[in-house]
């Protein structure tokens, strides 16, 4: 026997989309933090693990790189399912947000340590050289003359992450971690209501619009001859 669900009512799509979007802000936002704060310290040491690098040590630096490697290379869904007994030991359920944010935390990790460490290669070694031969520690050379400098190419990446967290949270929510997915899967797609499918989508392209131009803006005015040009017109006035 087929049962046909009743669809959700145009004037009801708001009340139901807005508050997904709400948990889809709050997952991509406690996901970037965690990203931000574990992927910036990680990518710095795989990229001074390195040859080229500050404290150079080829073994430990084949290590880390074949994990980030791994956590990169797995499509989200496998990886949200291979580990659900370690998202369930950690958060003590599979659903929900808390159990959405563990596996996106480590794709983001992994993918978000990469774009450092890209970064940093594009950072002209000789800078760091200069910075160790005024006596400056390794801390202090990472610090101000390589992350300082890649700033631009890392929010640039930064920006890219947070729109693929946004993607990877979609597909969280259609097993049950709510947010916009969970409404596209449950209202739209198994109900068949073409309104709620269009709503989630619409909301979903204006949100990757808004974080795609702000990250652009962002790039923007921290590239080094932008901030240059701004000084300049602050000091002529």
């Amino acid at each position: 026997m087929i049962v046909h669900l009743q669809n959700v009512d145009p004037i009801d799509i708001p009340a139901l989309v807005f508050p997904a979007l709400l948990d889809t802000l709050i997952m991509v936002s406690i996901v970037m933090a965690i990203v931000v704060i574990v992927g910036v310290p990680l990518g710095a040491i795989v990229h001074n693990l390195a040859p080229h690098g500050l404290f150079p040590h080829a073994h430990l630096h084949r290590v880390i790189s074949w994990v980030v490697s791994i956590g990169r290379s797995l499509p989200f869904l496998i990886l949200m399912a291979a580990i659900m007994p370690f998202t369930r030991f950690i958060t003590g359920t599979n659903i929900g947000i808390a159990a959405a944010v563990v596996p996106m935390s480590i794709a983001g990790i992994a993918f978000f340590t990469r774009i450092v460490e890209n970064s940093l290669r594009s950072v002209p070694p000789e800078l760091s050289r200069v910075a160790r031969a005024s006596g400056a520690s390794s801390l202090q050379v990472i610090r101000t003359a390589q992350l300082s400098e890649a700033v631009p190419s890392i929010i640039g990446g930064l920006t890219i992450n947070t729109i693929a967290m946004i993607e990877y949270s979609a597909i969280a929510g259609s097993i049950g971690a709510g947010g916009i997915g969970y409404v596209a899967v449950t209202y739209g797609y198994q109900r068949f209501d073409h309104g709620v499918m269009l709503a989630t989508i619409v909301v979903l392209v204006v949100l990757v619009a808004c974080v795609q131009k702000l990250g652009d803006t962002l790039v923007r005015l921290t590239t080094p001859h932008v901030r240059g040009s701004r000084r300049l017109a602050t000091a002529s006035v």
